[in-house]
C-alpha cells in the first residue's frame, strides 16, 4: 500500500522543518483553557474526599452558601438529577458494568473523590467557600495492594459484586504444558510496574458556555478526544451531538493521561447549562496528582519455558492490573496481547486480571500496556542470559521473529505488519562498539568499579482506528487542512502541511492545518496511541490526492488536452512532452470556484474529505543500550551513555520524530529512575506533590544518540508507524537491565523499579552483609 507521488519532487517530506506554531508558544502567546476570558465566568471547585473508602452520611453547605458570592453548591444528588450516569464497560469477561455520577452519591471510594462543588464569581470565594463544605463520613476499610483486593476476604468496592476482580482474560495458544515438560530450564519472575503520575505542565481544565440565542453548548477542554468527549457530554446531558461543541486548545501535555471523558468535563457542562452562566474548572497541581488517572501499576509473573542455547519454548504470563477506583480500564489487555513481542514464542499461555482497588483510577499512559510488556520481556530476556551464562544479545537474536515471517500472526492473534528486530539490534551494537564496549568494562570491574551495559528490544503496535481529514483549496490557491485528530505538541500541524505541499507542489506557507474543534473539523477519533500520522496523515496524504486528481481535470480542459496528458509537478500542471505548455495551480484554483462554473462542466469548488481505516495497526519497533555506573557508597546511578535506534518507517520529520524519542525517553527514564506514586496500608497517597514525587529534571536526562532503521508498513499509503511512545517502552528496560548488569559482579539480580539510589544503595549494603533491604 506504501506508494509515492510519481510526479512529484519532494520539497519538504523527509526534511526537518521547524515547526509550525513554535514561535506563538515559546513567546507566551499560546492559548490554554485558562487562558480563554468569557464575560460573566464563574468559577467552580471541587470540594473532595479525605477517606479512601467511606459512606457519605451528610453534606452540610449551610456555612458556604450565604456566603457573598457564591452561586451555588452542588452534591452527588443534585448531579444525578441534572444528567445521566457515565459508563464503563469492560471489552472482556465478566464484562462487569460501571456507573458513575461527577459528584459521589452515597460512598467515596478513593482519596480525592469528588463529594461537592461551590461554584462562585471568584476563584477565592470559591475556596473559601469550599473549606466551609461539611461533610459527614463513616470510614470503611479500604484496599490499595491489587493482591489482597483478590484476596476472599478484602473489602468490596462494589458490595453487588463477588469480588473485586472487574475483568479476567486468558489467552492460550499452542502447547505450553508441553514446552514446559521439555525445557531444559524453567526460568521464572516477579515484577512490578510501578504507578506513575503523567506530570504535564497544564493540569485540567474545562470552561463551558451555553449560547442564550442558539442553545449551543461550547466546551475547551484540555482533552485528547473532542469529538469523543463531545458525544459523551451529549449523551451525560441528553442534548444531540450537533448541540455541542468542544475545542481543545493549546494543550499543556497529555500523554494519554488525558483521553477518554473525565467526570469534571462533564460537570462543568452541566453547571453551565444548569446555572446559564459560564463555567471554569481549572485543577491545581496538588488535586491532580490525586485525581487525574494514574499510568501503569502492574504486577507481572513470568515463567519461560528455555531451551539450552536459551531459545523460548514456551512462556506462561499472569497480569495483575491495578485499575484504581471506578475506571476499568482495559490497558492491561494490551500488555497481554503484546506478551510475546519482538520474539517467536507460539506456545503462550497468558492471563490478565483487572483488580478494583481504593487508589485513583488508572488508565493509559504514554503506550499505555505496551511499555509494560516490552519491560517484562526484557527483563527476561536478560535473566535467560544470566542463568544460561549467554551474551543478552544473542539470546534475543536467537528468540526474535525472522524479517521474512511478516505478515506476522502471533500467539495471541495480532497481525505485526513489518519488522526487522535484528537489524535495529545490530545497527545499536555497531553504534556502542559492542566488543570494545564489554572489554572496557571488564577492565572497569577489575578496578572494583561498578559499570554495567543493558540492552533493550522492544516493538508495539501502534495506529488503533480509523480517522479523516478535509483538504480545502481557496480560490487563491492556499489549502486549508481540518483533521480529525487532535495534536498537543506532536507536530502534526507541521508533518500534514508538509504532506500537502508536496503533493500539491506548493509552498509549505500556503498550506494551514486546523484541528481540534469539533464545529470545523471531520468528525475524527483523536489523537493518542502513536496513531495521528499513522491514520490522520494517511487520510490527509488521500484527500490531497483526490484535490489533485480534480485540480488536474480541471487543468487538461484549460489546457484543452486529454486528462493524461497532464502532468502535475513543481506547483504547476503541464502537457506532457510540451513543458512550455502549462498552468499554476492557483490558476487552476481560480477556475476551480469561477462564477461561471469549473472548466469542463466539472462540479465547482476543489476540496475532497476522506476517512482511513488501516487494514491493521503499525508495529514500530527499536533496540536501546544504556551504559551506567553505579556508585557502591550512595547507590547513585549514572547513565555515561545512550543509545537509541528506533524504526517508525520512512519519516516525514526527522527532527520531529527526534523530539518524540527523547521526549519519550525522559519519562521513562524517570520511571526507571525515580518516578512512583505510593499509598500507604490505608489509601492516604505520599506522593501527593512535585515535593514527593520526582520526574526526571533536565540536569539528569543524559544525552541520547539517536538513530534509525526504516522498515516501512505495508498497512498505510506513508508507510509510516508511530514513534511517540518509543522512548517509554525501551528507556525502562534498557536501563534497569544496565543497573543488574552493573550490581551482577555483588549477586544482586533482581530489584524493582524505580531504582532510587537508597533502594539501590540498600541492596548493595544488603549484598554486602552489611544489612538493608533490595
Amino acid at each position: 500500500m506504501h506508494e509515492a507521488s510519481p510526479t512529484q519532487r519532494r520539497r519538504y517530506v523527509g526534511r526537518s522543518v521547524r515547526r509550525v506554531g513554535d514561535r506563538r508558544l515559546v513567546s507566551g502567546a499560546g492559548r490554554f483553557v485558562d487562558d480563554v476570558r468569557l464575560p460573566g465566568t464563574l468559577h467552580a471547585l471541587i470540594v473532595r474526599s479525605p477517606h479512601p473508602h467511606a459512606v457519605i452520611r451528610a453534606i452540610d453547605a449551610g456555612a458556604a452558601t450565604p456566603m457573598p458570592g457564591v452561586v451555588a453548591v452542588v452534591t452527588g444528588q443534585d448531579v444525578a438529577s441534572m444528567m445521566q450516569p457515565l459508563e464503563t464497560r469492560p471489552e472482556v469477561p465478566p464484562g462487569r458494568v460501571l456507573r458513575r455520577y461527577p459528584l459521589a452519591t452515597d460512598r467515596v471510594l478513593f482519596t480525592g473523590d469528588a463529594v461537592a462543588v461551590v461554584v462562585a464569581e471568584d476563584p477565592y470565594t470559591a475556596r473559601d467557600a469550599a473549606e466551609r463544605v461539611e461533610v459527614a463520613y463513616d470510614p470503611l476499610p479500604a484496599v490499595v495492594d491489587p493482591q489482597q483486593a483478590l484476596e476472599p476476604t478484602a473489602p468490596l468496592l462494589y458490595p453487588d459484586w463477588d469480588s473485586n476482580v472487574a475483568y479476567d482474560w486468558t489467552i492460550e495458544h499452542g502447547d505450553p504444558d508441553g514446552a514446559f515438560a521439555r525445557a531444559a530450564r524453567v526460568i521464572s519472575l516477579r515484577l512490578v510496574n510501578q504507578r506513575v503520575y503523567a506530570a504535564f505542565v497544564e493540569p485540567r481544565a474545562a470552561l463551558a458556555h451555553v449560547d442564550p440565542a442558539t442553545g449551543e453548548l461550547t466546551v475547551w477542554a484540555s482533552t485528547q478526544v473532542p469529538h469523543t468527549l463531545r458525544g459523551g457530554i451529549a449523551a451525560a446531558l441528553g442534548l444531540p451531538e450537533h448541540a455541542v461543541r468542544v475545542i481543545a486548545p493549546d494543550v499543556g501535555g497529555a500523554f494519554g493521561s488525558k483521553g477518554g471523558i473525565y467526570p469534571e468535563y462533564v460537570l462543568v457542562a452541566a453547571l453551565a447549562q444548569r446555572l446559564g452562566r459560564p463555567v471554569r474548572w481549572t485543577e491545581t497541581r496538588s488535586e491532580s496528582f490525586l485525581a487525574t488517572n494514574h499510568g501503569r501499576d502492574q504486577i507481572q509473573y513470568l515463567r519461560a519455558a528455555v531451551a539450552e542455547d536459551g531459545t523460548v519454548l514456551g512462556l506462561e504470563v499472569d497480569l495483575i492490573s491495578n485499575l484504581g477506583a471506578y475506571n476499568a480500564a482495559t490497558v492491561a489487555t494490551r500488555t497481554a496481547l503484546m506478551s510475546t513481542g519482538p520474539y517467536r514464542i507460539q506456545d503462550l499461555r497468558t492471563r490478565v486480571r483487572g483488580v478494583m482497588t481504593n487508589t485513583t483510577p488508572t488508565g493509559a499512559y504514554r503506550g499505555a500496556g505496551r511499555p509494560e510488556a516490552a519491560y517484562m520481556l526484557e527483563r527476561l530476556m536478560d535473566a535467560i542470559a544470566r542463568e544460561l551464562k549467554l551474551d543478552p544479545a544473542d539470546v534475543r537474536r536467537r528468540n526474535f521473529i525472522p524479517a521474512d515471517a511478516f505478515p506476522y500472526t502471533g500467539a495471541t492473534g495480532v497481525v505485526y505488519d513489518s519488522g526487522d528486530y535484528a537489524r535495529a539490534l545490530d545497527e545499536a551494537l555497531r553504534r556502542v562498539d559492542y566488543a570494545r564496549l564489554q572489554a572496557e568494562q571488564a577492565e572497569a570491574r577489575a578496578a572494583g568499579r561498578l559499570v554495567g551495559i543493558g540492552l533493550a528490544v522492544y516493538c508495539e503496535f501502534a495506529g488503533p482506528g480509523w480517522d479523516s481529514a478535509t483538504v480545502r483549496v481557496l480560490p487563491s490557491g492556499a489549502v486549508v487542512v481540518t483533521t480529525g485528530i487532535s495534536p498537543h505538541g506532536q507536530g502534526e500541524e507541521t508533518t500534514f502541511a508538509q504532506l500537502v505541499a508536496d503533493e500539491l507542489g506548493i509552498d509549505l506557507e500556503a498550506v494551514t492545518v486546523r484541528a481540534s474543534d469539533t464545529a470545523i473539523t471531520p468528525q475524527g477519533i483523536g489523537t493518542f496511541g502513536s496513531r495521528g500520522t499513522s491514520i490522520g496523515g494517511s487520510a490527509v496524504l488521500l484527500a490531497t490526492r483526490q484535490v489533485r486528481e480534480k485540480a488536474r481535470r480541471i487543468a487538461a480542459h484549460m489546457l484543452e488536452v486529454a486528462e493524461e496528458d497532464v502532468i502535475a509537478a513543481d506547483g504547476q500542471f503541464a502537457v506532457r512532452g510540451a513543458p512550455d505548455r502549462a498552468i499554476s495551480f492557483a490558476a487552476v484554483a481560480r477556475a476551480a470556484y469561477a462564477f461561471t462554473g469549473a472548466p469542463g462542466g466539472l462540479e465547482p469548488g476543489l476540496e475532497a474529505t476522506s476517512y482511513f481505516m488501516p487494514q491493521g495497526r503499525t508495529f514500530p519497533f527499536g533496540a536501546h543500550i544504556a551504559v551506567v555506573e553505579v556508585d557502591p557508597t550512595t547507590g547513585r546511578i549514572t547513565v555515561t551513555r545512550y543509545v537509541a535506534v528506533d524504526d517508525c518507517g520512512p519519516r516525514i520529520n526527522p527532527q520531529l520524530v527526534e523530539g518524540q524519542v527523547v521526549g519519550g525517553l525522559a519519562q521513562g527514564l524517570g520511571q526507571a529512575l525515580q518516578e512512583a506514586i505510593i499509598y500507604d496500608r490505608s489509601g492516604q497517597p505520599l506522593t501527593a506533590s512535585f515535593l514527593d514525587y520526582g520526574p526526571l529534571r533536565a540536569a539528569h536526562m543524559p544525552t541520547v544518540e539517536t538513530a534509525h532503521t526504516v522498515t516501512p508498513s505495508p498497512f498505510n499509503p506513508l508507510g509510516v508507524k508511530g514513534v511517540g511512545e518509543a522512548g517509554t517502552t525501551g528507556g525502562p528496560p534498557a536501563l534497569v537491565n544496565a543497573v543488574l548488569d552493573a550490581l551482577a559482579p555483588l549477586g544482586i539480580c533482581h530489584l524493582d523499579m524505580p531504582l532510587t539510589a537508597p533502594r539501590v544503595w540498600r541492596a548493595i549494603r544488603s549484598a554486602s552483609g552489611d544489612g538493608g533491604t533490595g
